[in-house]
């Protein structure tokens, strides 16, 4: 899995992706509630796991937190060294971060990990965080959902008669380790959470319907897009808004201190 993720960020530009319309829906949104949750606590300690090429930690650097960066792939790790020079910074995998020693964090970020992993991976990768987080402490976890990737990359983009080996009976993604990408629902996020003894904050669409209309998206003027945002942010709590987006951010506590 590490050499597949070697490969295909080597040629990804994640930083271009986040600058498009449909991106900076995604963007707008974590930015938001990332502010939200460091907001409730003084002089916060960050540790960004699987912190790519560093859009996240920049942010988070320039606005004076104490940011610390973990990220398995090398070239995103000089990118981000590049963007950020004086961070501190690991070459490392979420599965293991006995690197970090005793240090302890206040918020806790996976926004790349847990969808790069499969099968029990999850919760160990989960429970590998919770050993860093202190007492009190937040965690924020990005998560693929399932029905995104049957309606667009099946239904849409025309792929589901050549994917449907791929997939179950209820159109759930089968694990298979060479694929990049592993795929939850709501259903499995609630299991993992209730494996790993976390208790809910809340739970966000990140997206909303964005990637499904990012052609729209592009022809809005500047005051469509406003409204869009507008329009987004006031519905990306909401429960029927959540299952259809490309990704999910759950900001969750640990319930054992």
């Amino acid at each position: 899995m590490n050499k597949l993720l070697e490969t295909y960020y080597n040629k990804f530009n994640e930083d271009k992706r986040l600058l498009r319309r449909h991106g900076l829906v995604e963007y707008y949104t974590t930015i938001k509630y990332l502010d939200e949750v460091l907001n409730g606590y003084k002089n916060p300690k960050v540790l960004d796991v699987g912190a790519g090429t560093g859009v996240y930690s920049k942010y988070l650097s320039d606005q004076d937190y104490d940011v610390t960066a973990v990220e398995l792939v090398k070239h995103n790790l000089r990118v981000l060294n590049n963007k950020i020079p004086g961070i501190k910074s690991y070459l490392g995998n979420a599965l293991d971060l006995s690197f970090l020693k005793n240090n302890k964090y206040d918020v806790i970020l996976l926004f790349g990990p847990i969808y790069h992993l499969f099968g029990n991976d999850k919760s160990l990768a989960l429970k590998e965080a919770l050993k860093y987080l202190n007492t009190n402490g937040t965690l924020m976890i990005i998560y693929c959902l399932n029905d995104y990737a049957i309606l667009k990359h099946g239904f849409i983009d025309g792929n589901i008669i050549r994917e449907k080996d791929n997939l179950n009976d209820c159109y759930l993604i089968k694990d298979k380790e060479d694929n990049l990408y592993s795929f939850d629902t709501l259903e499995s996020i609630d299991k993992l959470n209730k494996e790993c003894h976390l208790k809910r904050i809340k739970i966000i669409s990140q997206e909303g319907m964005s990637e499904y209309i990012r052609p729209i998206l592009n022809k809005m003027s500047e005051e469509e897009f406003k409204m869009y945002m507008d329009f987004h942010l006031k519905r990306c709590e909401n429960y029927e808004y959540l299952g259809l987006s490309r990704h999910v951010l759950d900001i969750v506590k640990t319930t054992r201190n």
